[in-house]
């Protein structure tokens, strides 16, 4: 058994999940037992350096290496808290992205988060592993989504055609077919904007007061405007096919900016425009599944951020009935056994035991690499 801490902080910049977990097995026989988990926010003045660069402002060298450090510091404290006096053997952790830009042939992909494993191993003087998306990119893939094949094994049902959808920042399917049968290859890919746009809106509506619509109870006192949820949804990237993957670059400020001079014509209140981008998350979903699933799913657990947004998760429920003609089942993780708000950091301390082990951590029919790759650099403590 190996105790591990899995941490991230995803698109949305809200904060570090932090899980601990007791892992045993290998692959298909891998067993993750729930020890603990806490969501340590960030400083609010690093928040917003972090969101700054992540909308393209441009740094010195100096500041650069300075927030790579403040970003390791605040990783490693919450592992440190989240430890207390448990014994933790391994560190996987994901750090903050800042920039994602996806492969164009024959250039390969590139994907930079902060927060140097270096600097955590020594400040918690447990080894840790990071730098999880470099071995897919440089094996010719996305460098994400890397999470599927720990969905496989810990999500995979005997029965269920499943879609496992994270709703962080950003949206990301990975699609199990019934395991142990004759089916179709399991699918992963990026379906689009999932809280970014939605949270920035809250910022921006309440003067930075809020930082996200609490349950969606604000977008669900809105109508979505039709006309210009088409407009928005003939972006390429909802039809473009898998593998994909996206981020800030391209659902960030820029994007919502463009979003709101869009919506000027219709002079839509906050609570229509809340609604017409939280339809905007379900459509991007619906759009995905109905173009590039082989079937439709049974079932679609939800997990992050979104997984909480009761009206963004009855909405995905009724759109997918009426796309597919029967009822599909929308629930959570937690229905399944598996904690839907730290199911991302449970999957990247997943990721570090089987990086350790030397087992390859990637899917390469969901990143599109052309081979399966050991994912993460391993950094241990100079005591």
């Amino acid at each position: 058994m190996t105790r591990v801490i899995g941490l991230i902080s995803g698109t949305s910049v809200d904060g570090i999940d932090a899980a601990m977990v007791d892992i045993t097995g290998t692959e298909s026989d891998i067993q993750v037992e729930w020890i603990a988990g806490t969501t340590y926010p960030y400083p609010e003045p690093l928040r917003q350096k972090i969101l700054a660069v992540c909308a393209g402002d441009a740094i010195s060298m100096a500041e650069f290496a300075e927030l790579d450090d403040a970003i390791a510091q605040t990783f490693a404290h919450a592992a440190l808290t989240l430890q207390g006096d448990n014994p933790v053997e391994l560190i996987g952790s994901h750090g903050q992205t800042v920039y994602h830009r996806p492969p164009q042939t024959p250039q390969l992909g590139y994907s930079l988060q902060l927060g140097r494993g270096a600097v955590i191993a020594q400040l918690t003087g447990i080894p840790t592993i990071t730098n999880f998306r470099a071995g897919d990119i440089a094996a010719g893939g996305q460098g994400a989504p890397l999470v599927p094949k720990v969905d496989l094994y810990l999500l995979g049902d005997r029965h269920h055609y499943q879609c496992v959808q994270n709703i962080g920042g950003i949206g990301n399917v990975a699609f199990i077919p019934p395991t142990g049968s004759d089916s179709p290859q399991m699918l992963g890919w990026d379906t689009g904007p999932g809280n970014s746009l939605i949270d920035l809106a809250v910022e921006y509506l309440t003067n930075g007061e809020a930082a996200y619509d609490r349950d969606g109870a604000w977008a669900a006192q809105g109508v979505p405007c039709q006309p210009l949820l088409d407009h928005w949804l003939q972006h390429p990237f909802f039809h473009e096919p898998p593998p994909k993957s996206t981020g800030r670059e391209l659902f960030g400020w820029d994007y919502f900016r463009d979003c709101l001079s869009d919506a000027e014509p219709y002079s839509l209140s906050p609570e229509d425009l809340l609604a017409t981008l939280t339809e905007l998350t379900v459509e991007a979903i619906a759009i995905n599944y109905r173009s590039f699933l082989p079937v439709p799913p049974s079932r679609v657990l939800l997990c992050g951020g979104g997984s909480r947004n009761s009206y963004l998760k009855q909405r995905l429920q009724t759109r997918l009935q009426e796309i597919y003609g029967q009822s599909v089942a929308v629930l959570t993780t937690d229905d399944t056994g598996v904690n839907a708000d730290f199911k991302e950091a449970i999957a990247f301390a997943v990721l570090a035991y089987w990086r350790q082990q030397g087992v390859p951590g990637n899917l390469p029919e969901c990143t599109g690499a052309k081979v399966p790759a050991l994912l993460g650099e391993i950094h241990t403590p100079i005591l």
